[in-house]
Order: C-alpha cells, then sequence, then structure tokens
C-alpha cells in the first residue's frame, strides 16, 4: 500500500469526516436524477440510493419500502427527514 504525504492523509480525513453529509447531498441529488432516469440508468440509480441509504443509516424497513415502491417522491420524503433531523 503506497504512502500518503500528509496533505494526501488530512484530505482523506477530512473526507472520511465529511462522509455523511456529501452522501446526505448525493442522495438528494440522486432524487432528481430519478425523475428523469428511464430503464436500466433508473435501476442503477435505485441501487445507489438505496446504498446511500443504508449508509446513512435510514430504518431498513424505510428502505425496503422506498425501493419496493420506486417512487421518486418517497426519496424526496426520506431526503427532507434526514435534513430536518428525523432520522
Amino acid at each position: 500500500m503506497p504512502e500518503y504525504s500528509n496533505y494526501q492523509k488530512k484530505v482523506i480525513q477530512r473526507y472520511y469526516d465529511n462522509r455523511e453529509e456529501i452522501d446526505a447531498q448525493r442522495l438528494a441529488e440522486l432524487v432528481t436524477s430519478l425523475y428523469l432516469a428511464q430503464g436500466k440508468k433508473r435501476a442503477k440509480l435505485w441501487q445507489s440510493a438505496e446504498e446511500l441509504m443504508r449508509r446513512l443509516k435510514v430504518p431498513e424497513s424505510r428502505v425496503e419500502h422506498v425501493v419496493a415502491t420506486g417512487d421518486a417522491a418517497m426519496l424526496a420524503e426520506v431526503v427532507n427527514d434526514l435534513q430536518a433531523g428525523r432520522l
């Protein structure tokens, strides 16, 4: 494994320190993409959304329900709850 410089170590550390906010922002962006996507791309976006929700510690029952419905509006509600601090 390569040895990282001090600068690189700090960049990596800041990424992991802010990962929750980065994931929340990415999930919010996925809502827009899901409204516009079709076919295989839509399925791939739902996989990403499912992974992000699990990483953000959304309750498993809610993750399964949102993914099963395939409704971007329900995903938007999850994003709103995350931003409001209810999850």
